[in-house]
This record gives structure tokens, sequence and C-alpha cells, in this order.
């Protein structure tokens, strides 16, 4: 279980910062598959970086299972966690294969190399994602689609309990969209992954997730169930639109129809 108790996150100085994250709560239990929603500047990414332990909060604490990720190495975090940013830029060639690996290496000890148990965790990883036929490319010449899949699979080859993954879809066309949405989906269900997914896309939460966590101007304006917190209130409350929600007949899950931008 992943718990965001009474968290709040600044920027500037320690006794005047200036909060993106406002005395936000949250549980994430063990398999959820959870979406934070949220107009940008809201704090979803910075969210998703307390989550990780990457930034630490001002106030209040962020626990996995009952301990402070404060009191965790970083060695330890990462066993237990693994981010997917919105984009992944390297500064040198790597093959899918060796961006894979490096999902191992909070596995490793000192001056460790990877074994073959560590390549076959990768190929499982890869093959988990789709990837496999990919091993021995560039990882710079994939398609965008195809590079957030490896980035998946090196985050699955951390063998984590936890996923953390920003704007997963973003800058995607429709069909790497439902490549993604469906492999995360998949994921969850028959991996057991718990997920915490920030994005944009309404309708991609609305298709993927259980539960969602909606954000603005650093706090959570509703959480819960989907179909409890995606509603033409919140959603005007949240974005300033009007909007019409209703269950698609094809697919059986909300579809949000954004009709006209509306006075705060």
């Amino acid at each position: 279980m992943l718990q965001v108790a009474d968290v709040s996150f600044g920027y500037g100085t320690a006794d005047r910062p200036a909060l993106v994250i406002d005395r936000v709560s949250a549980t994430i239990t063990r398999g959820a598959l959870a979406g934070v929603l949220g107009p940008n500047g809201s704090g979803k990414t910075t969210l998703l970086r307390l989550m990780s332990g990457t930034r630490v909060p001002t106030h209040g604490s962020v626990l996995l299972d009952g301990q402070p990720l404060r009191q965790l190495s970083r060695r330890e975090l990462a066993r237990r966690l693994a981010v997917v940013p919105q984009e992944t830029h390297l500064a040198f060639d790597y093959t899918v294969m060796e961006m894979v690996l490096m999902g191992r290496h909070p596995h490793l000890g000192l001056f460790e190399v990877e074994g073959p148990s560590d390549l076959a965790v990768a190929r499982e990883a890869l093959a988990s994602t789709g990837t496999e036929t990919l091993e021995a490319r560039d990882f710079n010449t994939l398609s965008g689609g195809e590079k957030q899949r490896v980035i998946i699979a090196a985050a699955l080859a951390q063998a984590s309990d936890v996923l953390l993954l920003d704007e997963p879809t973003a800058s995607l066309d429709l069909g790497y969209q439902l490549e993604i949405a469906t492999l995360l989906r998949h994921l969850n269900q028959e991996r057991g992954v718990t997920m915490v997914v920030s994005t944009h896309d309404l309708n991609l939460a609305a298709a993927l997730c259980r539960e969602l966590i909606l954000l603005r101007d650093g706090r959570v304006l509703a959480a819960g169930p989907v179909a409890q917190v995606l509603t033409p209130e919140n959603i005007r409350r949240l974005y300033d639109v009007e909007a019409d929600v209703h269950v698609h007949d094809g697919t059986g899950h909300l579809t949000v129809v954004p009709l006209r931008r509306v006075e705060r």
C-alpha cells in the first residue's frame, strides 16, 4: 500500500515555500489502478515525484506498506517502486536490451554485472510488453510507442511492487495510445502490478483506471471510484469546462465530451 498522508510540498525558501502540493492525502491499495487528473500546473507530476521519493515533502509523509519513504535507501526503494517518465532522453546510444537491463541495477551488488538470471528477467519483461523482437535495436531508432513500451519493460525488470507513470500516452498517436492502455490494463490484471497514472486524457482515465484523484491548485478536489468522481460537476470544477459524461454503448466505459468553456 502506498499512502500519501497530509503532504505539502513547495519550491522557494523553507520558511516561505510556494506550495505546489497543499495538504494532499491519498491511499493507493495493492493491485490498484489509479489515475491522477488535473489541469496544467495542478501538481500531478510533483505528486508522482513525492510518491516515488525523488522529492521530500515539506509537511506530512509518504509511506510504502506503512514505512516512510525517507527511511528507505535509494536501492531498497528502487526495488519496490519504479517510475515511467513522460519522456526519456539519452546522452548515449543504448540497445533495447541495455535499457531494460538498467532496471536490474538495484538488485546488483557493488561492481556486480548482470548475469543469466538478470537477462531472463529482462527478456520476460520485454515479452510482457511485446517488445522482445526489438532486443538488439538501438533505443533511439524506435517509434514513440515502442520507446514507451521499452521503458515500461525496464520498469518491470526492476521487479517493483508499484509502477508510477507520468503521462504515458503523451505525444502518441491514437493507435499507440490504445496499445499502451491495453498493455497497462494487462499488466495490472494479469501480473497484479499496482499503478498510478498521471494523465490529461479523461477518456483514457475513464477506460483504464478504477479510481481517480482530481487535483486542482495542488489540492484534492475529489477522489474515489471512477463512476463517482468523473461527473459533469467535478469536470466543471476541475477544468472550468462543461462536459457531457455518459456510458459508451460499445465499451461500457464512461465517455467525456467537452462542450464549452465556462467562467470560474
